[in-house]
């Protein structure tokens, strides 16, 4: 059955954001530990609130709720709770984004922050079979000089952080806008990812590519309106972090089974499935992949390959990712036979 095989096969998570696994259950408790009011009473009421109209209502939603985040603890707290969901959704490696510049605005070090996060991830390490990798995100809607200020207490901590991107309120805020911060970012050894074409056009796309020269792109949706776009992506098989479900939640894509992620997996381009903010769009990564099965019928080959694609795509290096593979691909060999 279709459903036990994306339930059980080995998975690798590229785009999430940690400030979006924060469960309602967590910050009514984080909020009740720091003292701090928050405009709802009980889990429910909550949860309720989670209706999104597009990107901008969500992320007012999102940057309010993480007032509750204060202390090293809260956010050792927060990764340790996502990354034990992870384990049981059979997830080996993610790669982790945080909002740096959204903490550091409340008056949180950046040291309190990452610090914490690492902590949760070491401790992950020792006791499951799991690799965690670090994003420091730049908010887009924030000016460059900005980027550069918090650039440069990243790079302090390059040990910790395996790459620098971009997100929030995507539309006027084009990548070129960033093109010095990502400059600088690749000099100090970062990699460098972007989300781009999500509700901004296309044409932010080839920004993300030839200004930002970015290893991977975020969302991507919008690549399909433009087939030299396509042809581009095809063959630099430049690797696409698609959030489905996060799509369909902010009205980008008017429900799953227009989704244009099969589409985009038949013309070859390099996609993976991720979950974006999961505890906000109530659906994790596995939850994602059985909606866009329901949805669009993908076969057991396709969802190996985009499972294959999040692997190849990670900043593990070369020994780890041949060590995942190698486990994928057996799990594979063994799910033909059943």
């Amino acid at each position: 059955m279709i459903e036990q095989f994306i339930e059980q096969i080995p998975k690798a998570e590229l785009q999430v954001h940690i400030e979006g696994t924060l469960e309602p259950e967590l910050m009514l408790r984080l909020a009740q530990k720091n003292g701090i009011t928050l405009p709802y009473s009980s889990v429910d009421e909550i949860r309720r609130a989670y209706q999104f109209q597009n990107l901008p209502s969500f992320l007012s939603t999102y940057y309010a709720g993480l007032k509750v985040l204060v202390t090293e603890q809260d956010f050792y707290d927060l990764t340790w709770d996502y990354l034990q969901k992870a384990v049981a959704q059979n997830i080996r490696h993610v790669e982790i984004s945080f909002d740096a510049q959204a903490h550091l605005a409340r008056g949180i070090s950046f040291a309190t922050i990452v610090t914490g996060i690492h902590k949760a991830i070491e401790a992950a390490e020792k006791q499951f079979t799991l690799s965690a990798l670090l994003i420091m995100c730049l908010m887009r809607d924030l000016s460059e000089d900005a980027a550069q200020q918090v650039l440069l207490q990243a790079q302090e901590f390059k040990h910790w952080i395996v790459a620098v991107g971009l997100d929030s309120a995507e539309l006027h805020h084009p990548p070129e806008k960033f093109k010095d911060v990502f400059a600088r970012a690749r000099e100090y050894g970062f990699f460098t990812v972007a989300a781009a074409g999500e509700e901004g056009p296309a044409e932010y796309i080839w920004q993300a590519l030839d200004v930002l020269k970015v290893s991977r792109i975020g969302y991507a949706i919008h690549c399909v309106d433009d087939p030299d776009l396509m042809g581009r992506l095809n063959h630099t098989a430049t690797p696409l972090t698609i959030c489905p479900v996060s799509n369909v939640r902010l009205g980008l894509v008017k429900s799953l089974k227009v989704h244009p992620l099969k589409k985009m997996l038949q013309e070859g381009l390099f996609v993976t499935i991720n979950s974006d903010n999961p505890a906000y769009f109530a659906a994790n990564l596995t939850q994602n992949f059985l909606a866009v099965h329901a949805a669009l019928k993908f076969t057991k080959a396709e969802i190996f390959e985009m499972v294959k694609n999040a692997f190849n795509a990670s900043f593990l290096d070369q020994e780890k990712k041949e060590k995942y593979i190698a486990e994928l691909d057996k799990f594979y060999k063994q799910a033909q036979k059943a």
